[in-house]
């Protein structure tokens, strides 16, 4: 079957409007019965969300540099019986965490030429008028395996400073797509980790309708539709990873949710069952599962509901006497001895390790995250290369138990967020993504 032709949403910088405009094509596409894919290229939880409820179609990671080409064709083929795969980059068009010429630098760019799709610019055009021209050109020529299909304007002041900014972009033949005006409306709240998950939203459909009303109405959604490109298919096999086990007792609610698709599916179509369960309903992991996966989230948005939660501490402390339990991020700060959250205050967790985690004093602690094994993780033999990422505000105030892994960034530099294990417990602040690339 043949892909659908695609585009991918950039822009020069974070904060141009990106998801906005993303939010805004899924919406008003989908209600005029386009089928639209989308996909958000780098480690993002929260956007994909956002892009499920919008285009009602599970939304994947495309990460160049945390997955090996076979994952992201393999994932790319998801658009199939789509009539538009659409993706959403991360930071500028060519932010990347490699030097470039190397063949997985993280840059959304790479998505672009990986899949051929040309790119739709978002222009942040509140503090310029024609100079926005010489910025699209500028991206237009950078790289030779990249396509310009065009820009849509963002934070438009007048119908005087949209001509002036069309003007420019005329003198260099960058098509015009749409022109977004300043509106309150397509202000999206934030917290520490971006956005508000779009389970928390209290008025999400509204928001979503509205930015699908203001796209519709200020971008050329034929014109947009006609400026996607074929996209490159390989022959690939199917989608398959290594799961953790047979049987996966999966922690899932409003203090767990961070977890990727792509590992879901690939876990499942190994074999895998998935049994979720919730800690904030005090649930416990089911007995019939032979590991139980606590992924990231907020616990501690939750802390004191998961310290109340005895029934889930007791099983959970249970299962882990004869099977291994793994928390990432969230869940393994949910296995440690303590949370003290942004007040102050300490909660007990469920003490599989002695870890002790502190919101008290917030310190970000973010990027790409290459983990070579000292321990068994479920599903992976110790001196296993794994590829992911690390993205929190929580400092370690204590961790006695021994370090799962030896963890390094991008760059290659030592990471002090080893993770720890201790009996069939382990849990780490990485997020896996895939295994390292050959």
């Amino acid at each position: 079957m043949m892909l659908p032709p695609g585009l991918l949403i950039s822009a020069p910088s974070s904060g141009a409007g990106k998801t906005t405009v993303m939010l805004g094509l899924l919406r008003a596409l989908t209600r005029q019965g386009v089928q639209v894919q989308p996909f958000k290229t780098g480690p993002d939880y929260i956007d994909p969300a956002f892009h499920h409820a919008a285009a009602e179609r599970a939304s994947y990671n495309l990460d160049s540099w945390a997955m090996q080409p076979a994952l992201l064709h393999a994932l790319v083929d998801r658009a199939q019986g789509a009539d538009l795969a659409l993706a959403e980059g991360a930071m500028g068009l060519f932010d990347a965490v490699a030097h470039a010429g190397e063949t997985a630098t993280g840059a959304s760019a790479d998505i672009a030429a990986l899949t051929g799709w040309p790119v739709v610019l978002v222009l942040d055009v509140s503090a310029q008028a024609q100079s926005a021209a010489a910025t699209a050109l500028g991206f237009a020529t950078l790289q030779s395996d990249v396509t310009l299909a065009g820009v849509v304007l963002n934070q438009v002041a007048s119908p005087r400073h949209e001509a002036l900014v069309r003007n420019g972009l005329a003198q260099v033949d960058i098509p015009v797509l749409g022109a977004l005006p300043r509106h309150k409306a397509i202000t999206l709240p934030e917290r520490h980790l971006g956005l508000v998950q779009a389970s928390e939203h209290p008025h999400l459909e509204t928001l979503l309708n509205t930015l699908g009303d203001i796209v519709a109405e200020h971008v050329d959604l034929a014109a947009l539709l006609a400026a996607a490109g074929q996209t490159s298919q390989k022959p690939t096999l199917a989608e398959t990873s290594r799961p953790p086990g047979q049987r996966i007792a999966l922690a899932k609610d409003a203090a767990f949710s961070f977890v990727y698709p792509h590992l879901l599916d690939g876990w499942r179509a190994a074999g895998a069952e998935l049994l979720p369960f919730s800690p904030l309903a005090n649930q416990g992991p089911d007995d019939r599962a032979d590991v139980c996966w606590l992924p990231g989230g907020y616990p501690e948005l939750h802390a004191g509901q998961l310290a109340a939660a005895e029934t889930f501490r007791q099983r959970l402390r249970a299962f882990a006497t004869t099977r291994p339990v793994h928390g990432e991020c969230g869940g393994y700060m949910a296995m440690g001895a303590g949370l003290v959250d942004k007040s102050g205050t300490r909660h007990r967790m469920a003490g599989l390790l002695g870890l002790e985690t502190s919101y008290e004093h917030p310190k970000l602690h973010l990027g790409y995250r290459l983990a070579t094994l000292r321990a068994a993780l479920p599903g992976q033999e110790p001196g296993t290369r794994l590829r992911g990422h690390e993205f929190h505000y929580c400092s370690i105030t204590a961790q006695p138990d021994a370090p799962l892994a030896k963890v390094v960034d991008a760059n290659g530099d030592t990471v002090t967020e080893t993770g720890s294990h201790r009996g069939h417990a382990s849990g780490s602040f990485f997020h896996l993504i895939g295994e390292a690339h050959a």
